[in-house]
This record gives C-alpha cells, sequence and structure tokens, in this order.
C-alpha cells in the first residue's frame, strides 16, 4: 500500500504544471524513456501490464491492464492518449490507480479553490 501511495504522489505531482524549478525537475527525470520504465516499474508491483502504441505521428495510446495472459479492458484497466509517450505512460498509470481504488473522478485542482484537502 506504502508503494502505491508513493507512485500516486509521483504522479499527482507529475501532472502539474511545470512553474516552479522542482517540477521542471521531476519532469527531467520522468519525462524520458527511463522514467517510462520506472512507472511500468512501479505499476508492475501493482500487478499492472502496460501496453503502449505510437499512432503514425499522431501520438501515443498507453493502457495498463490488470496483468494475465489476457488483457482485458475491465473496470479496473486505464488509459490515457497523449503526444509523448511518457505522458501517456505518466496518465495512463494514474487512471488505472484511481479506477482501482474506486475514484471515477479526476482529481479536484486544489490550485483553484480556497478550500483544503482533506
Amino acid at each position: 500500500m506504502r508503494r502505491r501511495a508513493v507512485l500516486r504522489s509521483a504522479l499527482g505531482f507529475l501532472s502539474l504544471e511545470q512553474r516552479e524549478p522542482e517540477l521542471r525537475l521531476l519532469h527531467r527525470y520522468a519525462d524520458t524513456w527511463r522514467g517510462i520504465g520506472d512507472v511500468v516499474a512501479g505499476m508492475a508491483r501493482q500487478d499492472y501490464d502496460l501496453e503502449l502504441r505510437r499512432y503514425n505521428g499522431r501520438g501515443w495510446r498507453a493502457m495498463f491492464f490488470l496483468s494475465g495472459f489476457e488483457h482485458s479492458l475491465t473496470a479496473d484497466a486505464g488509459g490515457a492518449w497523449a503526444p509523448s509517450p511518457w505522458e501517456a505512460v505518466q496518465r495512463a498509470a494514474a487512471d488505472a490507480l484511481r479506477r482501482r481504488e474506486g475514484v471515477d473522478a479526476a482529481p479536484r485542482d486544489w490550485t483553484a479553490s480556497d478550500e483544503s484537502p482533506r
């Protein structure tokens, strides 16, 4: 459970706009093939397999399926389209973890509110 929380936190920070130097540093590391490998390793520990495809220069689709011989589109599968492979993988991983935890809605943007997160 702790590893999942760390992975979710990292993916959450990667979804933020790169305004601060710390976020640019995180993206410099994560927005690479090595960064994809680290996300895939973290998702494998959560029993997920990755399917990553490039579509004729139009973008990338990443899908995380629960591990198994046959990949089925279940409620726990997560997917995303993006211009870069690392962005697609990061978004798909966050989507899969959100779905597995039963959170259907997108995470709330607390920067657009005066409220505090719980």
